[in-house]
């Protein structure tokens, strides 16, 4: 790859942006070029930044330093961001309302792996205005080295409670009795992390427990909790496949399209005989979680940042392959205007 100077911005609207793009600004800084952050709304927490990452205050800051990418895991970006519009997306699972939606603002999906891959691959041929490349996702880069932090004194097994914060999806309301159980019998340790948009009567009711073996994980760095959890109770979460990634097992209330490497169950009273069943998972069960990682996110190298990096400067070098220019879809731009307070042309 080329070692010519490129700048990039990083487009974020929330917190758990800085682990998933962390590792690729590290990548470009390794090859000698600038990267910058610019934060849209008000619900990142300006001081995650480090002390030496450079954010951009303004559009027009934005728009002078002219990147020749925008990096963004949200769902928008609008047109006058400049440079190659590149999706990373926000989590791997597939199964959510919206993953599959073509929101008119991307030049390039930097997909996971075969299960978003070919699905992309299609949409990409019936909109023809994106390019899909499969790279792996650039937070995972780090998941594999990361440590196993002491959470707690004991040896007792930990669970990540890891619900998701849509309300239709989310197991944190249905479970909270039985968990409730469960820190009581004090058979287990307990780590729950919330997503940032869960609602805050959830965040709340949990926050109650005074218990040595449950805490809750405010910080949004997710990596070392998934390497110190040896089980995963969850619903519809992101975060499962990222979970499944390490080979451990995941017990999922009513999951959206439950696979065979998911502990299913539909009642909340199974849970612990599902938690027996994940602290000595039969063959059958670690053989599909193992499947399904390989085709969700095959990529165990390190190396994510790097191959994006590079799809990007493919089309740097030699242009797009989709035919036809983003749609103008005024509708959205004329809402991204409003939320940025920029109507200059």
């Amino acid at each position: 790859m080329s070692m010519k100077k490129n700048k990039y911005l990083f487009y974020i609207s929330q917190n758990y942006s800085f682990e998933i793009l962390r590792p690729l600004q590290q990548e470009i800084i390794k090859q000698g070029s600038i990267v910058a952050w610019f934060v849209a709304g008000d619900e990142v927490e300006l001081n995650n930044f480090h002390a030496e990452e450079v954010v951009l205050n303004t559009v027009d800051d934005v728009i002078k330093f002219d990147p020749v990418a925008s990096f963004i895991p949200g769902n928008v970006i609008p047109r006058f961001i400049p440079g190659i519009k590149v999706q990373v997306f926000h989590g791997l699972e597939w199964k959510k309302k919206g993953h599959f939606v073509i929101r008119d603002c991307f030049d390039l999906y930097c997909t996971h792996g075969i299960a978003t891959t070919v699905r992309f691959q299609e949409l990409a041929k019936k909109h023809q205005f994106f390019d899909v490349k499969e790279t792996g996702w650039p937070k995972l880069d780090n998941l594999f080295n990361t440590p196993k932090e002491q959470y707690f004194n004991d040896k007792k097994p930990t669970i990540l409670f890891a619900p998701t914060f849509s309300p239709s999806l989310t197991s944190a309301p249905y479970l909270f009795e039985q968990i409730t159980a469960l820190v009581n019998e004090n058979k287990y340790n307990w780590l729950v992390k919330f997503h940032p948009k869960m609602d805050k009567k959830w965040i709340t009711l949990y926050s109650q427990f005074t218990s040595d073996n449950l805490k809750i994980i405010e910080s949004a760095n997710i990596n070392s909790l998934l390497q110190s959890a040896d089980i995963m109770v969850s619903d519809t979460s992101s975060v499962i496949g990222e979970f499944a990634l390490l080979g451990k097992p995941v017990i999922s209330l009513n999951n959206s399209q439950p696979g065979n490497y998911l502990i299913n169950i539909t009642e909340a009273e199974e849970l612990p005989k599902a938690l027996q069943i994940a602290l000595s998972p039969p063959k059958v069960l670690l053989t599909a979680i193992n499947k399904y990682a390989a085709e969700l996110h095959p990529y165990c190298d390190g190396k994510s940042s790097l191959r994006i990096l590079e799809a990007v400067e493919d089309i740097q070098s030699n242009g797009k392959q989709s035919q036809k220019p983003l749609p103008l879809n005024i509708i959205r731009n004329l809402k991204q205007r409003k939320k940025l307070n920029y109507w200059k042309l």
